[in-house]
């Protein structure tokens, strides 16, 4: 234990039940995929941003090393796969025939790895955490199932017959999904027995002190370390009676002895919104939050070691199982639960739609926040190709709310009747979610195609909207649009003050339908009513009976943002309250907007403020839509018009008038990829009031910008790349400039920063005393009004201290800071210990009548978040040693920014 590693001698015995005959095998060793800091594992943990991989020490990585693969005592050839040193192809020594077995002997040593890059492996403690720990058969139907460990949980294996033996040191407690058959002990180690009948899953875990309890129930065990928030022993126990009740109750007999629940599964599949909660927030009952969890991870091990597909192409069907009966579970136990809590009950709290929503809305709701953004991927994609948001939320809780929609379409109990009768009769047997569709489409005599070829194999939204309602007093004659290309149906209901009075299902609108239905005393047609269909837009829904127009969607205003009530048109108001010392001191105001919390095409915001201390009252407007686009590398189209009136310096405003374009770009087929284009268009009307003393003082103070920009990047934790193109034109002058950066992260963890600018004017009839649109080396007047400055006009302070990365992107201030013909910089950075780096600018600036003039300077930056939050201490420059130099504490510049959509980039690249 003291080497942190596993000697293993293993054997393997393996039939082929096909009928092929295999000249070679494949085995998974994801042990060895800690190996490199190359591995698809360390790809996959770098894509999503998580560098204590890349940073580990070798000693904290795991791999294997196989000494032997032999086949009657003789030495079989194996070699890793390139690319994929955790899959070992082995040549048998005679081809393996159908209905023969082979048996091979292995022996390997297995270095454990540390614990933090996946949860598995060695921990501070020195507990021993293992999955995937040792060698397994591939499987072959037809063709080789293998793949490599992208930390996803997903190795498919055949079910198998396990025996081991393991001999450990005294002081540890052994606890597994097997059974335990024999333990001896001596002075200082203990062997002990594990065995197990049609097994997928050998999770084991050795603790000193274990925090794992054992529930015996009537049908199986249940043994967990999951947290219960200080429960007493007597709810725990009914607690898990309960759940497993519901497990037999829904899913069918267990054919083991014990379910095995880890406080990892429930830390890497959380109940999410409840993980995100501090601890001192209890809207839900202590019991309820354990439950919850309990039952979420019961359901997916359930399902996990009785349905044997392969979970990384069909993962689809473990999910949306797990999420349906999850959502059942609520209903039956806590049909009154709300998706807040009890905080829906607070005043204040009560006023909000989302204190409404009951807990199962949550699932339609995170899936829509992916659909509506454009970034939704289909279900059954492979688990690997999937953003982490989709993968761990939006996907799974859209194959659940998917096989609700599909058990309302059929009805009848059909659908729960029908899942247990397929789990009970593929238990322990390889299926596939082919195969889950053909036993479906047997129960029913309803049409379901819809459902696994538009919905489960698509990206392709659900869109109807109610439109040329024709009314009698006994009949309603309506046409139903379907806005999106499917087949899907939809459920139309009838309402009399808000009570049901029927509910039909209408298939097959190609595009639209005309179909006419009785009255029965409605005053209300509704698409959706019970919003059980995972809809994008629920607005257009709705057709009041009453003959006014209002009555479809009245007005609704709403004090801050909430979630989106389709049956109004939401209006929402939120203070505001700036305080800027300099120049406006207390600032008041409010924000008026029809943004939700779930993305609009169409927005708009309004934003009046008061200033205290200049007297005057500033403001914003902007007003913008939405274009998306499936199955396309443009995704989005974006356009608008935004408008503002602000300080800019003491007593100085600006007025600024903006209508824009933009369109954006990606590799359709790849969401994972951080590849990005966009090409940004603009028309900027500028008129500021002019000053005599301001540091930014021009002769022209009012002007008008045309800007296009094209944008190119990659923005990766190992390998970033980024470069835009930009051209603006204006009435005294055009210029172009070119901005190039390039990271590299490096295998013993020393970065490197390279960043060129080059800008040149076209043309400049500017007045030769004015700046004001020249090309800056180290800091940029920003006419444009880009650059989130926390003081624009200052030449001393604080605020003048403060770096944009734009431009020359000097880090001292030297001369001549302007260049109004041309300008070409290169700032580069490289690691010297951890988060402190040493910088270097060096570059050319041209003025006219001048000779070009070089540049430098050097000094360390402390890097404590990229791109969010830098300090840069200079230290020798053209003016010779800063460091030295009077005033020091002046020259020190920082990077810092507080703009919410800047902070969460921080969430996005992990998660998107």
């Amino acid at each position: 234990m003291s080497k942190k590693q596993i000697a293993i001698s293993q054997t393997i015995q393996y039939k082929n039940t096909t009928k092929d005959t295999l000249k070679t095998i494949y085995l998974n060793n994801w042990s060895n995929s800690y190996s490199t800091k190359k591995t698809p594992l360390a790809q996959r943990l770098a894509e999503e941003y998580k560098n204590d991989f890349h940073l580990a020490k070798n000693e904290d990585r795991g791999f294997s090393v196989i000494t032997s693969i032999k086949q009657d005592h003789q030495n079989l050839v194996f070699t890793t796969l390139p690319g994929q040193p955790d899959v070992v192809k082995v040549y048998l020594e005679n081809p393996l025939k159908p209905d023969e077995s082979y048996k091979i002997n292995l022996s390997y040593i297995v270095q454990i790895p540390n614990d933090k890059f996946t949860s598995y492996g060695i921990t501070p403690s020195g507990d021993i955490n293992l999955r995937y720990w040792y060698i397994t058969p591939a499987v072959y139907n037809g063709e080789w199932q293998y793949y490599s460990n992208k930390d996803l949980d997903d190795l498919f294996i055949p079910a198998a017959n396990i025996d081991i033996e393991i001999i450990c040191p005294k002081n540890y407690t052994i606890t597994s999904e097997l059974n335990t058959s024999e333990v001896i002990k001596n002075s200082n180690n203990q062997i002990i027995r594990l065995t197990g009948k049609n097994r997928i899953n050998t999770r084991l875990f050795l603790s000193k002190h274990s925090n794992f309890n054992t529930v015996e129930g009537d049908n199986f065990a249940i043994v967990s370390d999951i947290e219960d928030s200080n429960l007493d022993v007597i709810d725990k126990v009914l607690i898990d009676e309960k759940v497993t009740s519901f497990l037999i109750e829904n899913l069918g007999s267990y054919p083991h002895e014990k379910l095995l629940l880890s406080n990892i599964d429930y830390k890497k599949e959380p109940i999410y919104g409840l993980n995100f909660l501090p601890k001192f927030i209890h809207p839900y009952p202590e019991s309820f939050q354990y439950e919850l969890k309990l039952v979420k991870i019961a359901l997916y091990n359930y399902l996990e070691n009785t349905l044997l597909i392969n979970p990384r192409k069909d993962q689809w069907l473990l999910d949306g199982l797990q999420i349906y009966f999850l959502m059942k579970y609520v209903e039956i136990n806590y049909p009154d639960m709300k998706f807040l809590g009890s905080l829906a009950n607070f005043w204040g709290v009560k006023a909000f739609h989302a204190a409404d929503l009951n807990f199962n809305d949550k699932y339609n709701l995170a899936y829509m926040a992916m659909a509506r953004t454009n970034r939704d991927q289909p279900l059954s994609m492979a688990k690997d190709s999937l953003l982490k948001f989709n993968k761990s939320i939006a996907n799974k809780y859209k194959a659940g709310v998917g096989l609700k929609y599909l058990d309302d379409f059929i009805n009848s109990h059909i659908m729960e009747n029908s899942i247990k009768s397929f789990l009970t009769e593929n238990k322990l047997k390889e299926t596939s979610s082919k195969d889950f569709e053909t036993y479906l489409k047997q129960k029913t005599n309803k049409d379901i195609d819809w459902f696994f070829t538009d919905f489960i194999n698509t990206r392709k939204k659900i869109d109807f909207k109610i439109k040329d309602v024709i009314k009698t007093e006994d009949s309603v004659t309506l046409t139903i649009k379907n806005k999106v290309d499917n087949t899907m149906p939809i459920s139309l209901y009838t309402l009399h003050n808000d009570s049901i009075v029927s509910k039909t299902w209408i298939e097959n609108i190609s595009k639209s339908k005309t179909i006419t239905i009785p009255r029965n005393d409605a005053d209300k047609l509704v698409l959706n009513y019970e919003n059980i269909i995972p809809e994008i837009n629920l607005r257009d829904n709705w057709k009041s009976l009453k003959g006014w127009f209002f009555n479809n969607k009245p007005l609704q205003f709403r004090l801050f943002k909430d979630i989106e009530d389709p049956n109004y048109n939401q209006v929402f108001f939120m203070p505001i309250v700036e305080f800027n010392n300099i120049y406006d001191g207390l600032t008041l105001g409010i924000k008026t907007y029809n943004k939700t919390l779930l993305r609009k095409h169409f927005n708009y915001k309004l934003e009046p403020k008061y200033s205290f201390k200049s007297n005057s009252l500033t403001g914003a407007a902007n007003i913008y839509m939405i274009h998306d686009f499936n199955n396309s590398d443009l995704y989005s189209l974006n356009y608008g018009i935004r408008s503002s009136y602000d300080s800019y310096a003491p007593n100085l405003f600006v007025r600024q008038i903006t209508p824009y374009l933009s369109f954006f770009f990606r590799e359709d087929s790849d969401f994972r990829s951080n590849k990005r284009k966009a090409i940004y268009l603009r028309y900027l009307d500028i008129n500021r009031d002019k000053g005599i003393y301001n540091v930014l003082n021009t002769d022209e103070p009012n002007y008008s910008i045309f800007n296009a920009r094209f944008v190119n990047s990659n923005d990766n934790l190992i390998h970033y790349d980024s470069y835009y193109l930009d051209l603006q034109i204006a009435r005294k002058f055009s210029k172009l400039s070119f901005d190039y950066e390039y990271r590299r992260l490096f295998e013993n963890n020393r970065q490197l920063n390279l960043r060129f600018f080059a800008g040149a004017f076209l043309e400049n009839s500017n007045n030769i005393g004015s700046d004001y649109f020249s090309f800056a080396l180290d800091r940029p007047t920003d006419y444009l009004f880009d650059y989130a400055y926390l003081g624009r006009s200052e030449s001393s302070g604080i605020f003048s201290q403060q770096y944009i990365d734009a431009e020359g992107g000097f880090k001292s201030k030297l001369n001549p800071p302007f260049a109004n013909q041309w300008i070409s910089t290169l700032n580069v950075s490289t690691t010297l210990w951890k988060y402190v780096l040493a910088y270097s600018d060096v570059g050319f600036v041209k003025n006219k009548f001048n000779d070009p003039t070089f540049v430098y300077d050097s000094g360390i930056r402390v890097n404590l978040v990229t791109d969010y939050f830098e300090v840069y201490f200079p230290l020798y420059s053209n003016l010779g040693w800063e460091i030295g130099q009077p005033n020091y504490e002046q020259k020190i510049r920082f990077k810092f920014t507080l703009d919410p959509k800047s902070l969460l980039g921080l969430f996005r690249r992990r998660w998107y």
